[in-house]
């Protein structure tokens, strides 16, 4: 019987090996990564020293909330920041014009007195209603928008703003978005950019373009944040009664 046991045993020991040894050699499931997996990063840039000015282009038939929402977020930088953003309004003259909405504004400066206009360190463009047609036949606006975003440090465009800065050949090397119902007609005229659709805003390099609409203020916060840091955007949030998480915020940021 002892050879018996003694096969017996063998074969137990054989067969625990080879099962160890299949177990061993499964494929481990694959651990997928989510977005909501990997944590937010901002870019790295420059933090401010000085009060930043930052310039609305307005005209006649921008809209009311691609203007406000982001210049409602700058100006109250300066609550929560040693030093935040000093914004005004540039237009081609001084004389008032019209929003979309009826909305009367005085612009504070003119374009075409430069040497009344201060440096402008973020250029803003809200959207307008001409936006897709008339003013992008402004040669005069357009000269000027590109000059200005040349040496801006952030150029940030919202809703149909972006058709301004693509007209002026600034986003030829980025990556942008605009309105959500004009991403079409936006690639269409300007089929050599790289479009992303379904998000409310896109960061490359200096630019920032947005969806637009109750949307505007989203953007604007991202900025604030990537310049003053995250306690000075809470304050600003909490201050507007904004619920602010930028991870929440469907966006690209170009690396």
């Amino acid at each position: 019987m002892n050879w018996k046991h003694s096969l017996f045993n063998n074969l137990i020991s054989s067969l625990v090996v080879f099962l160890l040894f299949a177990i061993g050699c499964q494929p481990k499931p694959t651990q997928e990564i989510v977005a909501d997996q990997i944590p937010f990063a901002f870019p790295s840039v420059e933090k401010p020293t000085d009060t930043l000015n930052v310039g609305f282009l307005v005209m006649n038939g921008v809209y009311n909330t691609e203007l406000t929402a982001p210049m409602d977020i700058f100006q109250h930088t300066i609550f929560h920041t040693d030093n935040g953003m000093r914004v005004f309004t540039v237009a081609k003259t001084t004389d008032p014009i019209t929003t979309f909405e009826g909305l009367k504004i005085i612009p504070d400066y003119s374009y075409q007195i430069a040497e009344a206009l201060p440096q402008i360190d973020i250029l803003v463009v809200p959207s307008a209603k001409h936006h897709l047609d008339t003013d992008l036949e402004d040669e005069e606006m357009i000269a000027w928008v590109k000059a200005t975003g040349e040496q801006a440090k952030f150029c940030l465009s919202l809703c149909d703003g972006a058709f301004v800065l693509a007209k002026a050949g600034l986003l030829d090397e980025v990556e942008s978005t605009t309105f959500p119902g004009d991403i079409d007609k936006y690639k269409k005229m300007f089929p050599h950019l790289k479009v992303h659709k379904d998000v409310l805003f896109v960061h490359d390099g200096k630019f920032v373009t947005s969806a637009g609409g109750a949307k505007s203020f989203e953007p604007a916060m991202y900025l604030a944040e990537l310049l003053y840091g995250k306690k000075a955007a809470d304050g600003i949030a909490k201050g507007m009664v904004i619920d602010w998480d930028v991870r929440e915020v469907p966006s690209v940021v170009v690396q």
